[in-house]
């Protein structure tokens, strides 16, 4: 596969394959587990490894540690389980599982990738596909409230236009 714009034609077949993934395991209910994630995760990453990190880790050159704890992978998981929690607009589950994912930094590589399935996992469980996901591309930070409720808002919007545009004008 060729690339277009410096990007790896292969690693977006992956990431394209765990999407599908991540949509027939919401077709089927499944419920939103770190297992789940790794399988995906597998897949994006093209080989068999993809277990909880077991290091503290860093992005964006070192600026954002995330450090581990005994306790890390159990209070993501319980974030997870929370993506389906009953009673709260679904733009704010998406909003959070996606945030929760780059806070938690569960894997060693492509945590921002396994965050956009998880966000596309929790819209599709509920019926919900995205047209667009390019204003969601930009630098999120794990301490900023005010982001956290712009991203639930940005959401909310994304999700209205895809529903109001006709199929033939939306994008791929």
């Amino acid at each position: 596969m060729a690339t277009r714009d410096g990007r790896d034609g292969e690693g977006t077949a992956r990431v394209l394959t765990a999407l599908d993934l991540a949509f027939a395991d919401a077709e089927q209910g499944r419920p939103l587990t770190f297992a789940l994630m790794a399988k995906w995760q597998r897949t994006v990453l093209g080989h068999g490894l993809a277990g909880f990190r077991t290091m503290p880790a860093f992005a964006k050159s070192g600026r954002e540690r995330y450090g581990l704890a005994p306790d890390t992978r159990a209070r993501f998981e319980r974030c997870l389980s929370e993506s389906a929690q009953p009673g709260l607009p679904l733009p704010s589950l998406a909003a959070r599982i996606y945030l929760d994912t780059l806070f938690f930094h569960p894997f060693e590589d492509a945590n921002g990738r396994a965050a956009v399935l998880a966000l596309a996992f929790v819209l599709a469980r509920e019926g919900v596909v995205l047209d667009q996901v390019h204003p969601l591309q930009t630098t999120r930070w794990a301490d900023d409230a005010e982001g956290a409720a712009d991203l639930a808002v940005l959401l909310g919007i994304l999700l209205t236009a895809a529903a109001r545009r006709p199929s033939h004008e939306r994008q791929s």
